[in-house]
């Protein structure tokens, strides 16, 4: 029997889209009017690493028993009954409301783990927004945009720790938990052969015909240092406009699919090409889902002027990725398999990175030390005071900034505690997350 998640919340949150989303296809009809999901629909996925067997319910409504509205709020109790882990879906976009209070109390109360998920939460704003679901008692939401994608890293992990019973190889650094390592690049660049070179076997199909390889493949592999390794080599994406074929649309869902199961995501460039805006495309998505990056630069052997192709790699990293400042990049030739022994050791380290904590004594002298070089600016002429920082999590590293009006701190100042944090505690490459929370003060409005 596989594991069973049920999607449940108010009509028109979200549900069928995150359905969907997670699924990989549009199984569900998705509408703005509200009801359009009445019966249960149910499909097979991959959510965090594991087959699982996902439920579309439909809304959750106050209702009297013999109505609709009523009959499926008793088709969504069944599910909540038959599920291993409910995903509670709430609109970041339009707050809380009195439904969603009632149906977070009544879910408290059943014997189900329960992961609040905060949908239409594109973009800062929406996350801070996402925020405000904390007051329902069911842990950290987790802010996604089902429509947009945002946020299905960060789910496919709260996924991964709460699912009961993962086998012992799966949970969370476990000694004989795999590296999960994505291959990720434009179609021809080079991937298959990489992974057949870090293999020492021709175990994909290779050639200079670009989309030879049509969908995810996984492959367990232990690598040099001993470590286990589980290895997806994704069919490359390319730029939508040209995505024509429906074979070919599913190979782009298969490698964005696998970028969001991995741990670390391994970038194939060619060295002749460049990092052009479709491997920016892929670079930003890994980070905005959390995953760590290290550019492998394949090809690397028929280069002839290196020098001016190390440079220009740097200046498009530095113009167009500062978010992920210091990746590595491994010149290497997949083919002659030169260089190709230096990549692992630079997923290792990068990874070791990634899964960082730093303790909350440090962090908090390093957060002071920051405060007292460039302290925050005025907002609207009021003061901002920061009073601490705490790092709840890695995988990426995240810190909490608290304080009063934390959450009206400019871009410009997040930016700063963001470059000082990775300088500081030698984090390069890796995505860091800021996130800020208010705290009641009685005597804000005297401060400003």
């Amino acid at each position: 029997m596989l594991p069973t998640i049920a999607i449940l919340g108010r009509p028109n949150v979200g549900k069928s889209s995150l359905f969907n989303r997670l699924v990989g296809r549009k199984i569900a009809i998705v509408d703005d009017t509200p009801g359009v999901t009445r019966d249960r629909k149910e499909g097979e996925t991959r959510i965090g690493g594991r087959k699982v067997r996902l439920l579309d319910t439909a809304g959750l409504e106050e209702a009297p028993p013999e109505t609709i509205q009523g009959r499926m709020r008793a088709s969504s109790e069944a599910a909540v009954r038959e599920a291993d882990l409910v995903l509670f879906v709430i609109d970041a976009r339009s707050g809380l409301t009195p439904g969603d209070r009632a149906f977070a109390t009544w879910l408290r109360r059943q014997a189900v783990p329960v992961l609040l998920v905060a949908n239409k939460a594109e973009g800062r704003l929406g996350t801070q927004a996402a925020l405000e679901a904390y007051e329902l008692g069911l842990g950290d939401p987790i802010p996604v945009s089902a429509e947009h994608g945002d946020g299905m890293g960060g789910l496919h992990d709260a996924v991964r720790e709460t699912l009961p019973e993962v086998a012992a190889e799966e949970e969370e650094g476990g000694p004989d938990r795999p590296l999960r390592l994505a291959i990720i690049g434009r179609p021809n660049a080079g991937k298959s052969t990489l992974l057949n070179a870090l293999l020492g076997e021709e175990r994909m199909i290779t050639g200079p015909e670009p989309g030879l390889t049509r969908d995810s493949v996984a492959v367990e592999w232990t690598d040099s240092t001993g470590g286990k390794v589980r290895l997806v080599d994704t069919a490359g994406l390319r730029k939508k406009a040209r995505i024509e074929q429906a074979l070919e649309k599913m190979s782009a869902a298969a490698s964005i699919a696998a970028l969001k199961e991995c741990e670390v995501a391994v970038l194939v460039l060619d060295a002749l090409l460049g990092m052009e805006e479709q491997e920016l495309r892929l670079a930003r998505l890994a980070e905005r889902e959390g995953r760590a990056v290290v550019i492998a630069l394949n090809k690397w052997d028929a280069v002839e002027d290196r020098t001016a192709a190390r440079k220009r790699l740097d200046d498009v990293l530095t113009a167009s990725l500062a978010q992920l400042k210091g990746l590595s990049v491994v010149p290497l030739s997949a083919q002659t398999g030169r260089g190709v022994e230096k990549l692992m050791p630079a997923v290792r380290a990068t990874y070791a990175l990634w899964n960082r904590r730093i303790p909350t004594g440090e962090l908090n002298r390093w957060f002071e030390a920051m405060l007292s070089r460039h302290a925050p600016p005025l907002v609207d002429g009021r003061r901002i005071k920061l009073r601490y920082a705490t790092m709840p999590k890695a995988r990426p590293p995240t810190v909490v900034v608290f304080g009063t009006r934390a959450e009206e701190l400019p871009e410009d100042y997040r930016r700063y505690l963001v470059n000082g944090f990775r300088e500081a505690f030698d984090m390069p490459g890796v995505p860091v997350r800021l996130q800020t929370r208010g705290t009641s003060n009685p005597y804000a409005e005297a401060e400003g």
